[in-house]
């Protein structure tokens, strides 16, 4: 008997979204399966950050639907979001520099009970020594890369189905940039599904299973990222080139 493909954790449909009336994404159609890590490329000002807001619930969905976990959350505050197991890691640096380092933890998991709190805050740490030596020090002692890995612990601490990390790897030296990738190669083995936007492809296309690329608010590129010519596909879907071709995923 034949089954239906298990539903998607995330699924875009028909996203439009912007900044008051300027239209920043048109249409996009995006999803994401448990335990998968997924790429969104493109070039700067091609709509990522915007799409991860949208979706967050940091940006107003103007048109299209956003499912999560079987369930509709458009337009769902970034709360509602969170406590759904959708966590969203937005870019640069948002710790609290006159905390310390295991406060700022604590604040991520604010609503949760004491001893459940302070567990999830030993298990964010358990991803990145070189601040769990520094739990007691303010985060404006902290480097700025130790501020960025700070940032993704705090994400971590929801214990997400699904992290959108927007550029983690900003202002990170190339030994701290690896220590995140292998997070995310920890995080897909328990079975957390990833959402990540960045800017090096090389670490990005290692990293994921998939990648979407956009380019001017249209998904014009989605492919496995075991395709052998698929950064030359990046490259031409980035400058404009075969666009209506790279609109659907290459045939076996």
């Amino acid at each position: 008997m034949l089954t239906s493909a298990a539903e998607p954790l995330l699924s875009v449909a028909g996203l439009q979204s912007g900044y008051g009336k300027i239209r920043v994404l048109h249409g996009i159609d995006f999803e994401v399966s448990p335990g998968e890590v997924v790429a969104l490329l493109g070039p700067n000002g091609a709509g990522k950050t915007t799409m991860l807001r949208a979706v967050s619930g940091l940006l107003p969905v103007n048109a299209g639907q956003v499912r999560f976990g079987g369930r509709d959350i458009t337009n769902a505050s970034p709360r509602e979001a969170a406590r759904a197991g959708l966590v969203h890691v937005i870019e640069g640096h948002r710790v609290f520099t006159q905390i310390s380092v295991t406060d700022n933890l604590l604040l991520a998991g604010y609503d949760l009970a004491r001893r459940e709190r302070a567990a999830r805050v030993e298990e964010a740490l358990s991803f990145f020594p070189e601040i769990a030596e520094k739990r007691h020090q303010f985060g404006g002692a902290l480097s700025g890369g130790q501020q960025q890995m700070l940032t993704v612990a705090q994400g971590l601490v929801r214990r997400p189905r699904l992290l959108m990390l927007d550029e983690p790897s900003a202002g990170l030296s190339p030994v701290l940039v690896d220590r995140v990738i292998s997070v995310i190669d920890q995080l897909r083995a328990r079975g957390t599904a990833i959402v990540l936007v960045e800017q090096l492809l090389g670490k990005a296309l290692a990293a994921a299973d998939r990648v979407y690329a956009l380019v001017q608010g249209h998904v014009v590129l989605q492919a496995s990222t075991a395709e052998a010519n698929l950064p030359q596909r990046l490259e031409r879907a980035y400058f404009g080139h075969e666009v209506s071709a790279l609109a659907q995923p290459a045939q076996p």
